[in-house]
């Protein structure tokens, strides 16, 4: 967002946070297809049944605590879909209003990834060339914390 706020407090700041995501996804993504990785956090090592079928990929142990009730599961689904502008707007601002998280957007060889949160992204590539390219041509982005958070 436009000096370093957070998040979006009314329509014309969410379409601000939506064209900056997918700037960033169309100069990643053009072109080709992508995976779309969302997490489901549980306590329980089951797939909770109504997820079971929607593009289940793999279970994680997060939390390898003694005590059952304080185990920890991260469930990741994966859809693959050729990128268009737009086409994941909805999930996009679910993430920029903070009520979805860890979601990540790859090409189909993990060399790219884009991870978008409420207040931005992190944007991972293959060289830290393209990396600076990237910064660069939206420099106007970043935070203006000393730390660049």
């Amino acid at each position: 967002m436009p000096d370093s706020k957070r998040y979006a407090e009314d329509e014309s700041e969410c379409t601000v946070v939506l064209e900056r995501y997918n700037t960033i996804l169309d100069e990643l993504f053009a072109g080709a297809d992508v995976y779309v990785i969302t997490p489901l956090w549980t306590t329980e090592a089951e797939v909770p049944p109504s997820q079971a079928v929607t593009g289940y990929w793999q279970s994680l142990l997060v939390e390898d605590d003694p005590d059952p009730a304080f185990r920890t599961y991260c469930h990741l689904f994966v859809a693959r879909r050729p990128w268009r502008r737009g086409c994941i707007d909805d999930l996009l601002r679910d993430i920029a209003d903070d009520k979805v998280a860890g979601v990540l957007i790859t090409d189909t060889r993990l060399l790219r990834i884009h991870h978008p949160y409420d207040g931005g992204a992190d944007v991972f590539l293959a060289t830290s060339e393209e990396r600076d390219r990237v910064r660069d041509r939206h420099a106007d982005w970043l935070s203006r914390h000393p730390l660049g958070l």
